[in-house]
């Protein structure tokens, strides 16, 4: 395996994130049939055949990668570098005609416990916005450079979660409620839709109770090379602890404390592996 720049690896994972939204885009709109996965989430066409075409696309130029995707499982386990796939984040809004959601791709480096984003790309076809980042290779918008926004009073921001009622994490609405009550503007603009908001500086903090490898992996990076700050619930500024906090810099650590959540930011030395 030939070693890639950063920046090769930033737009190889945008162009399969652009191939995995377009094929979901043909479906977007369509009648679907609706399908429960044993988890009782959702899935369609739409979402197998995008992370169908993602798949020969990698498969096809990095043959000895693996792959971890939400809807087609695992390939190659143990290869050290690793895909990671949600062809369509925002399945429900995606069924509903809502056009918040988009196609994930992250590419992670795997070097015994510890686990590196190497490249994140979200790619939004029906608002027509795309995400790319790398570690030392910038954050991009739409092909320019982006970066969160320079709100520091908490009263002043615009803060975003998936779901407000935390069906999935209900001993985090308490938490919730505390970080809303306290800003300017509470939104369930939530799945990827918020994090391209706080990377692009419309937003200043989007919170997650429960999260996939999948749907955080691609944002470590983008919000990172923004100038943002992307941690778990700990404070550990990993994508993979199964929950996630994005803010820009001058709330980090105030977001943190009023969700009760870690607030010293530490760098965990051994982050949980991406695909296990």
């Amino acid at each position: 395996m030939t070693p890639e720049s950063s920046t090769a690896l930033m737009e190889a994972a945008a162009e399969v994130a652009r191939i995995a939204g377009e094929v979901a885009l043909r479906h977007f709109r369509t009648a679907l049939t609706v399908e429960a996965k044993a988890d009782g989430s959702p899935v369609t066409i739409a979402d197998r055949s995008a992370e169908h075409a993602a798949r020969e696309w990698i498969e096809e130029r990095f043959p000895e990668d693996g792959i971890l995707g939400e809807e087609l499982g695992v390939a190659r386990p143990d290869a050290e570098r690793r895909w990671i796939l949600d062809p369509i984040d925002g399945t429900k809004s995606f069924i509903r005609g809502v056009p918040l959601w988009g196609s994930l791709v992250a590419l992670v480096q795997r070097a015994g416990v510890e686990s590196r984003v190497l490249a994140g790309a979200a790619y939004f076809p029906p608002l027509n916005e795309s995400l790319a980042a790398a570690p030392g290779a910038g954050a991009w918008w739409n092909g320019a450079r982006c970066s969160v926004s320079r709100v520091a009073a908490i009263e002043e921001a615009t803060v975003l979660t998936t779901d407000e009622r935390f069906r999935h994490a209900p001993e985090r609405l308490r938490s919730w409620e505390t970080l809303a009550d306290r800003a300017l503007l509470s939104r369930s603009w939530g799945d990827c839709y918020g994090y391209l908001l706080v990377a692009t500086g419309r937003a200043e903090v989007m919170v997650d109770g429960i999260l996939s490898p999948w749907d955080a992996a691609a944002f470590l990076p983008i919000i990172d090379e923004a100038g943002g700050v992307l941690t778990d619930w700990t404070g550990a500024r990993t994508p993979f602890g199964g929950d996630a906090i994005a803010s820009n810099s001058a709330l980090a650590v105030t977001a943190r404390r009023l969700l009760g959540a870690g607030s010293d930011l530490a760098t965990p030395t051994e982050p949980p592996d991406a695909g296990h």
